[in-house]
């Protein structure tokens, strides 16, 4: 599925999310910007989104992806870390909030990335998708004002580090 990448202002909230109210629209944005003025370079993410995942397409391998921004930060030679909120579909249909921390693989078998920290929201009666958004969003900040050290961050979740 092809997806439309451009800043914030540009995603079609009200297409992605038919059910959002003006209110709803403005915390998404709030949150957003958050995210921009946490990062390094002080640049606007670059968001993507997929018009053909608006209506859940039902299980299928991988995630449905309807919403995201993927940071990457080079960590180092050959090393970096990858900084994701995303808004996607549940096997079960519902909306969720994603957000993670992965760090490359330095296992001796080779993983490709591991999560080191991670959130997962499903909205729901008790969370709408504004406050599981804005609770990624204050979690992707918080990862981005920490060390952009790879292995600070193997270390805490007890990977090995880096080889040389």
């Amino acid at each position: 599925m092809p997806m439309s990448r451009g800043a914030f202002d540009d995603v079609p909230l009200t297409t992605l999310f038919p059910r959002l109210l003006t209110a709803d629209v403005k915390s998404l944005g709030h949150a957003a910007r958050a995210v921009d003025a946490a990062r390094v370079d002080g640049d606007a993410a670059e968001w993507e989104w997929a018009l053909g995942h608006v209506v859940c397409p039902g299980p299928q391998p991988g995630t449905p992806v309807i919403l995201g921004v993927d940071v990457i930060e080079q960590a180092g030679e050959g090393d970096q870390l990858e900084f994701l909120l995303q808004v996607v579909w549940t096997d079960q249909g519902k909306l969720a909030v994603d957000a993670a921390v992965n760090v490359a693989c330095w296992c001796e078998t080779d993983h490709a990335t591991h999560d080191v920290d991670a959130l997962n929201l499903v909205v729901g009666e008790e969370t709408s998708l504004p406050q599981a958004f804005a609770a990624g969003a204050e979690r992707l900040a918080g990862w981005l004002a920490d060390p952009r050290d790879a292995d600070y961050w193997r270390d805490r979740a007890a990977l090995p580090p880096r080889r040389p």
